[in-house]
């Protein structure tokens, strides 16, 4: 019989529908007919496992085919496809890590559960990063194998209908879904992030995505979420840098009524929104630590309780995408996040590179966004001019501070400000931002140093011309950072209470500066 100890374990299962109506919550609420569809492979060498999992499923109505040698089970998936793969982690000759990579590479969208009874953090994120959907430590109950079952068939459902979607709409428009993304670049560094966010995609693994601002963090993500199997679900985005921390804790777990002054009815917050789907949270080190420990729980366990309630208000299914654009350990060394956080979030790690890194992709970036917005705000019929050698040159030699979003920006401004009409000289681009503001002498913001100035007291002089470069450096560290103090203390190398502090003594309001600087 199947072991019935539950123990530590038995708390990553919840039981179905808990918090939620049947219909809402309730993965495992699929009709028999629709379990009658799904195909699943159990694998194990140890026969009691093998057969009790069998005799579990085959009462529920799932296709059911065992095989307790590794080498057999290969063979096997070469011949037919299944939708779900029970598979012992550790046997004899083929191990599961190697039949995870043939199920994967023969099917791509076979969900893969990985069953182990020596659980280990190493080995669960690496099975996870292999592309494993989930993992099943022994032993296990009957009770934790149907949930698990139930959130695997219901993504098998989720995900033939998204397929379908998919189909009707390349048959529908002439080309596939596949993002913008998967063309946006093809140097080495950017192609192994593509081919990353592609392999984890089909998985329920968390994403942890780093890179500067303007990299393209969001639209990893929702490249990800739209290849997913939780594609038919929502999105949700939450930057953590943009809210205070009493309304971040709101917005992300909801309230009560009569939780604070003007709560006046209860509200579901952005993880109860994103029950079966995704949610991505950019910025993630600017979440307080408070929240980033309610945060944990509801990576633990699933739990969600609403400001000012004193009792579980839903059980979730969320899948996470996490993002920054500081150095996460960093950030973990000096206390700004939970390093037991950081870990259950990064079981993927994906970096993207800036742009000046890669800097052979920037010609193919430069005409796509110049065609995009030729067709936006000129004439979609006309056939827009072409970019010359030297202004591709050109382009390529810019730091680019603000990454692909800067170039994309330049290249929007350039066809609305263009006059010509066969070729885009270097002459004809928009003048870079480092050239721009480059010395105290010229540009907007520019320090002069006044004869008047040159004859005053020394020490006068010095803290007169300090004070004006203070000034003319936060107007354009905040533009440049576009409003992101974040963004902003991290160019500036120096914390943002900081920042904040000379920003007050000089009367700056970030609110003008970008108003402004629009």
């Amino acid at each position: 019989m199947m072991a019935t100890r539950e123990g530590a374990a038995a708390a990553r299962w919840r039981r179905p529908g808990a918090g939620r109506g049947a219909d809402e919550g309730d993965d495992s609420a699929l009709d028999r007919k629709s379990r009658e569809s799904i195909s699943v492979l159990i694998v194990d060498d140890e026969d009691t496992i093998r057969e009790s999992c069998a005799s579990v499923l085959a009462q529920e109505g799932y296709q059911i085919k065992t095989e307790g040698r590794g080498d057999l089970a290969q063979q096997l998936i070469q011949r037919r496809s299944f939708d779900i793969v029970l598979l012992d982690l550790y046997m004899q000759g083929v191990g599961g890590m190697k039949l995870l990579e043939s199920v994967l590479e023969t099917s791509p969208d076979c969900i893969v559960i990985i069953m182990t009874g020596n659980p280990s953090v190493e080995s669960s994120l690496a099975a996870l990063r292999s592309g494993a959907w989930d993992y099943l430590p022994k032993p296990f109950s009957a009770t934790q194998l149907h949930v698990l079952m139930g959130r695997a068939s219901h993504a098998v459902m989720v995900g033939r209908d998204s397929q379908q979607r998919q189909t009707s709409l390349q048959m529908e428009h002439g080309h596939g879904q596949d993002s913008e993304v998967a063309f946006l670049g093809s140097s080495e560094a950017f192609q192994a992030a593509l081919k990353l966010a592609r392999k984890v995609a089909r998985t329920d693994a968390s994403v942890f995505i780093t890179g500067e601002s303007g990299t393209g963090k969001e639209m990893f993500a929702n490249y990800i979420h739209s290849q997913s199997r939780r594609s038919a679900r929502p999105l949700v985005a939450l930057n953590c840098a943009a809210l205070p921390e009493t309304l971040l804790e709101s917005e992300m777990f909801g309230h009560v009524k009569g939780a604070f002054t003007g709560a006046v009815k209860d509200k579901p917050g952005l993880l109860e929104a994103s029950h079966r789907g995704t949610l991505f949270l950019d910025e993630l080190g600017e979440m307080s630590m408070t929240i980033q420990a309610k945060l944990l729980r509801v990576l633990q366990d699933g739990v969600v309780r609403r400001v000012g309630s004193s009792s579980t208000d839903a059980m979730v299914d969320v899948r996470f995408i996490a993002a920054t654009n500081q150095e996460p350990l960093q950030a973990v060394d000096e206390g700004k996040l939970r390093r037991d956080l950081y870990y259950r979030l990064r079981v993927v790690p994906i970096h993207l590179p800036p742009l000046r890194a890669r800097t052979a992709d920037i010609p193919v970036l430069a005409n796509h966004f110049f065609i995009r917005y030729w067709r936006r705000h000129r004439d979609a019929n006309t056939s827009p001019p072409a970019l010359s050698a030297a202004a591709l040159r050109d382009l390529q030699s810019r730091s680019w501070p603000g990454n692909v979003r800067e170039l994309q920006n330049v290249m929007e401004q350039l066809v609305i400000l263009t006059e010509a009409t066969n070729e885009i000289g270097p002459d004809d681009l928009p003048p870079a931002e480092d050239r721009e503001r480059s010395g105290w002498g010229s540009g907007d913001g520019a320090i002069g140093i006044s004869e008047s100035l040159l004859e005053a007291e020394y020490h006068v002089a010095r803290d007169r011309l300090m004070a004006e470069f203070e000034q003319a450096y936060l107007e354009r560290l905040v533009r440049n950072s576009e409003g992101n103090m974040s963004e902003a203390a991290r160019r500036a190398g120096v914390d943002r209470t900081t920042l904040y502090r000379l920003m007050q003594k000089h009367e700056l309001e970030k609110r003008d500066l970008m108003d402004g600087g629009s």
